[in-house]
């Protein structure tokens, strides 16, 4: 868990993974509550009458899910303050990805959303994406160039 220091990185403390879950946990959690928010059968009556603007905005903005939803974004953006404070934004921002994973785990099991393989296996990448940068991992240094030749003539 901890990061190296000498590439300018900060560490990463139980504490600080804690506040990057829980943003990023708050986020998932709202594109889920303000999907079953528009969803929702005034949302959707609305849009369907096509009754301009007012009706539609009124509609989503009285739905409950919608309201939820908006409220876990703004918890989300919060805590977020305070991850940006403690990591840098590179690493911090590659956890923004377990989003995507979470939206498409919940969108599976709570809205019954296809979960096919290749959403599977590119959900894997993400995640090897993600451990990659958190554990601050950088490809290996190139290998020294032979040396030269003993026995080389000066002239």
């Amino acid at each position: 868990l901890a990061m190296s220091r000498a590439a300018g990185a900060r560490l990463i403390t139980w504490q600080v993974l804690a506040l990057v879950l829980a943003s990023v946990g708050c986020s998932a959690f709202a594109q889920i509550a303000l999907k079953h928010g528009m969803a929702a059968a005034p949302v959707q009556a609305a849009l369907a009458a096509g009754g301009g603007a007012w009706p539609v905005a009124l509609a989503v903005a009285t739905s409950p899910g919608v309201v939820v939803g908006l409220f876990a974004y703004g918890l989300s953006a919060l805590l977020w303050l305070f991850v940006l404070a403690r990591l840098d934004v590179s690493v911090a921002y590659a956890f923004v990805a377990l989003g995507f994973l979470l939206v498409m785990a919940f969108g599976a099991l709570v809205f019954k959303e296809p979960l096919t393989a290749r959403k599977v296996a590119g959900t894997l990448l993400v995640a090897a994406g993600i451990w990659l940068v958190a554990s601050g991992a950088a490809p290996a240094p190139a290998p020294p160039p032979p040396a030269a030749a003993s026995g080389r003539e000066g002239g």
